[in-house]
């Protein structure tokens, strides 16, 4: 049954994390769970919304996967998409709304009646949640055309520093200027932790994890093959697999050294795991 965007927020399920190691780009001791849920528990909610990151508490997940982009206006907001058309009643380029009219558009009900007159959350509204539930937030840099990897980076990282610890927070893109600018900003990889998105591991990903001092590289599972693995381990790098919702046909990945899953219902693979 889908959570109402009102759902009550039960007590934190968050195990405690530990420090990391001296080796920037070595494997670390951060925390992360097997399973990621996927745009909150997009499953069952609309996908980067409140609701679904309530969801997703509800159901026990310690970490979520977002997307942030910015409005015409700057603010940053939680949103996959270059526009709304697929996730709300609206139509148009995110680049063309500022935040007025961006709260105008209901992102719930193409989901469920059940979400309807839920609102695109801003960064900062979905920060305040993820800090009252006490979860782990791995936050995709998503940059659309038209939008400036750089501003967005200086936008949105100042603000993850500041509303969450580093054991918390893992920062991904498939932009390279993106997480080149996150890591200017904040040269410690201990403070603040990136990773490297890829649609497959291609040519050339040591040399971007050894200049971004990466903490994890994220790949398609679908794409995923054992001797690939088997290097991103070697390199002391963590392994993240994107977006699979089927624990039965994704085993044989936890064996070639995966990491930990994303997925739009973790549920299923925390009983696969059970």
């Amino acid at each position: 049954m889908p959570l109402s965007s009102s759902g009550t927020t039960l007590p934190p399920t968050i195990t405690p994390q530990r420090e990391a190691q001296a080796s920037p780009i070595s494997e670390t001791s951060l925390a992360l769970p097997r399973v990621i849920a996927h745009r909150g528990l997009s499953a069952h909610a609309p996908e980067n919304t409140l609701a679904a990151v309530r969801a997703a508490h509800t159901a026990g997940c310690r970490w979520v996967e977002l997307d942030v982009q910015q409005l015409g206006d700057g603010t940053p907001v939680i949103w996959h998409d270059a526009g709304v058309r697929r996730c709300s009643n609206g139509r148009g380029k995110l680049r063309h709304l500022d935040l007025a009219q961006a709260h105008q558009l209901d992102v719930g009900s193409w989901f469920s009646p059940a979400f309807r007159h839920e609102r695109m959350a801003t960064l900062d509204e979905m920060l305040a949640l993820i800090v009252e539930c006490d979860m782990g937030l791995n936050l995709e840099l998503k940059i659309s055309y038209r939008h400036s990897p750089a501003a967005l980076a200086k936008a949105v990282v100042p603000r993850l520093l500041a509303a969450l610890p580093p054991s918390r927070l893992l920062v991904s893109s498939f932009d390279r200027d993106a997480l080149r600018t996150a890591r200017d900003i904040e040269t410690d990889p201990h403070r603040l932790r990136l990773g490297l998105l890829y649609d497959k591991l291609p040519k050339g990903w040591r040399a971007d994890a050894e200049n971004l001092l990466a903490y994890s590289i994220h790949l398609d599972w679908r794409k995923l093959k054992p001797a690939g693995a088997s290097a991103v381990r070697d390199a002391g790098l963590r392994l993240l697999c994107y977006t699979a919702n089927n624990p039965a046909v994704f085993r044989p990945c936890w064996a070639w050294g995966v990491d930990a899953v994303i997925s739009d219902d973790p549920t299923c693979f925390t009983n696969a795991l059970s």
